[in-house]
């Protein structure tokens, strides 16, 4: 079955990097684009970060553009997200998710953007 796998998370001070990754499995991971969500409690998941099945082209919101880069490794059924230049705000679980028939996700890993 598709499984997806998160790690990466933690505790990291403003202005600091923190990088993602997520290790898949169950599927034919090139062929499906994948994304990156987070949520903060009471609120709805936001995407943050999506790549084409190729890697190619990518796309963000303007809450995270300049300063998260989403990649993926076809090779290894990896794909990352890089953060940089992180704000409190940020702070959230962050899910991985394959657009599968379905959708399938990740259990999450928790960033936390603190002095």
């Amino acid at each position: 079955q598709v499984q997806l796998v998160e790690s990466g998370g933690g505790l990291v001070q403003p202005g600091g990097s923190l990088k993602l990754s997520c290790a898949a499995s169950g599927f034919t991971f090139s062929n499906y684009a994948m994304r990156w969500y987070r949520q903060t409690p009471g609120k709805e998941r936001e995407l943050v970060a999506s790549v084409t099945s190729s890697g190619v082209n990518t796309m963000y919101p303007d809450s995270v553009k300049g300063r998260f880069t989403i990649s993926r490794d076809n090779g290894k059924n990896m794909v990352y997200l890089q953060m940089t230049s992180l704000k409190p705000e940020d702070t959230a679980v962050y899910y991985c998710y394959a657009t599968v028939p379905r959708g399938a996700w990740g259990q999450g890993t928790q960033v936390t953007v603190s002095s």
